[in-house]
């Protein structure tokens, strides 16, 4: 998406917020990209960006090796916004003066405007809640910035320079804490920048159709559909793209929800028009997983056997040149950072690199630049039916990963059952779309308990339901309880083998939202 009419780069310092800057700034329907803050000038230009945003960051700018900018981006003559780490490394280039907090500002923080006529304050009150998190402060603003913002603790929680278009905040405005944060960051992109807010899933398609087709040209494009909302989408829109050069494999690996590869390939084929390999490997995979109990083994275990069946699969058509994966913006993100200054997250299994076995070309990732309620919003644009568009996150290893313990076909068959309740009556609540997962667990943990005249020794199941906007975090939800004993009622009745059914109240952290 790099030739989009409107957009902002935001150039990353480290901050654990930039991707949320990211997110605020396509909310006001402006395209955003995160870069390396130390991407060059020529660069920068080459991008064509209607404004600059500089993220907060971890690092002192005083400190040894401490991240900066080209010092070019000022003489663009676009908007820059600073943003905490951004608005200190502004102040110390332009010889203002930075110095560790008297005392770390950490928390809520009550924002007073100093000039309210100031565009990047316009419609805010003359106080507000905003959120400060930082151990260096400006002290003293460079020359030829004005404050326009202050606290309690931070006299320089705002400041402008207007002759040079740049602003800076001490403060997060991208973060839910700052109440009127979202407004900010449209005043910056609609306003400041003249941005006319463009940005939309119906442009992306037209976009990435392009895209596609100059990067794949002739080209066969083989596709690991999964029935996920990411691949489905991006399968979708390869097709559209190029048509039959795109064929997608899809593996019932045996630890799918119950009938789910028979509901799927009805989609794929009959409703999307795709053209889908089936590759039915349950058996298969479940011989492998035989006997092992270790959680992180019978990950590598599935992950190989799937590579292992997408191989043999991929080898059957011929002159397939182009693996095509539904990785999006959080993968890229969590697993290798934008910059030198980012932590990384998390290894993701479709982001890192062309696996050199598989034998192909290049990648096609049409969806890499976009959060899940844009590629939700994309499936909407493209047609696909809610049942995909609304499919609540499943992991790659299937159920494997909801059972404790090894896996085994029978436990597979109980909590399938279970699994199935759980959605059932999660939709017919209308709760399934207000929470970003709910499942059930299999704990090979045998509790006593009564059915009619008779003891039973049965084993108990988890129902896990939580809320999140990335899966990055999550908080447990607190379920109706007339739902949640529904819930417990038929699973103990309908699924034979499970006798007990609790509630997992945990968030993550300190929990993950999935067992294993």
């Amino acid at each position: 998406m790099a030739q989009t009419q409107e957009k902002i780069l935001i150039l990353d310092f480290g901050s654990q917020y930039t991707q949320l800057i990211a997110r605020r700034v396509r909310e006001c329907r402006v395209y955003s990209e995160i870069v390396d803050s130390a991407m060059s000038v020529a660069d920068i230009r080459r991008e064509a960006p209607s404004g600059l945003i500089l993220s907060g960051g971890p690092a002192s700018v005083h400190g040894d090796g401490a991240p900066g900018c080209d010092p070019g981006i000022f003489e663009l003559g676009i908007p820059i916004l600073g943003i905490c780490y951004g608005l200190q490394w502004i102040t110390d280039h332009f010889g203002g003066r930075v110095q560790p907090s008297g005392s770390r500002e950490y928390g809520q923080a009550v924002l007073r405007l100093v000039d309210p006529e100031n565009p990047l304050l316009a419609r805010l009150p003359e106080e507000s809640r905003v959120w400060m998190s930082h151990a260096d402060e400006v002290v003293e603003a460079a020359p030829g910035f004005d404050v326009i913002a202050s606290s309690d603790r931070v006299p320089f929680a705002g400041v402008c320079d207007p002759k040079r278009r740049i602003w800076g905040v001490q403060f997060h405005p991208e973060v839910v804490h700052t109440k009127y944060g979202k407004r900010v960051i449209r005043n910056f992109t609609r306003t400041i920048c003249g941005c006319k807010g463009r940005w939309s899933a119906r442009a992306y398609v037209e976009v990435a159709t392009e895209e596609i087709r100059a990067q794949v040209g002739e080209g066969k494009v083989i596709l690991g559909l999964s029935g996920g909302v990411d691949s489905t989408v991006a399968a979708v829109l390869i097709h559209r793209a190029i048509g039959e050069q795109l064929t997608s494999v899809f593996v019932d690996n045996g630890v799918l929800r119950h009938e789910e590869a028979k509901r799927l390939l009805e989609v794929f084929r009959k409703h999307l028009d795709l053209n889908v390999k089936f590759v039915d490997a349950g058996e298969e995979l479940l011989d492998q997983l035989a006997g092992i109990e270790e959680p992180e083994k019978k990950r590598k275990v599935i992950g190989h056997q799937f590579v292992e069946v997408f191989r043999r699969a991929a080898s059957e058509i011929a002159d397939a040149r182009f693996l095509a994966q539904g990785t999006t913006y959080p993968d890229v993100i969590e697993s290798s950072g934008i910059g030198k200054h980012a932590d990384n997250i998390k290894s993701h299994h479709n982001v890192g690199g062309l696996p050199a076995e598989l034998g192909f070309e290049a990648l096609v990732e049409p969806l890499k630049m976009l959060f899940k309620d844009e590629v939700r919003a994309l499936g909407k644009e493209l047609g696909l039916p809610d049942e995909i568009v609304w499919r609540q996150p499943f992991p790659g290893p299937g159920l494997a990963v909801r059972i404790l313990g090894e896996v085994t076909p029978e436990r597979v068959a109980t909590l399938q059952q279970a699994d199935r309740v759980v959605i059932q009556e999660m939709k017919a609540s209308g709760w399934y779309r207000k929470v970003w997962q709910s499942f059930a667990v299999l704990l090979p943990v045998q509790t006593v308990g009564v059915m009619g005249d008779g003891r039973t020794y049965e084993n108990a199941a988890v129902l896990r339901i939580v809320q999140s906007s990335d899966g990055m975090t999550a908080d447990w939800v607190p379920l109706p309880h007339k739902l949640l004993g529904r819930i417990a009622t038929r699973i103990t009745n309908e699924v034979k083998g499970i006798n007990r059914v609790v509630y997992d109240i945990t968030s993550k952290p300190p929990s993950t939202i999935e067992w294993e």
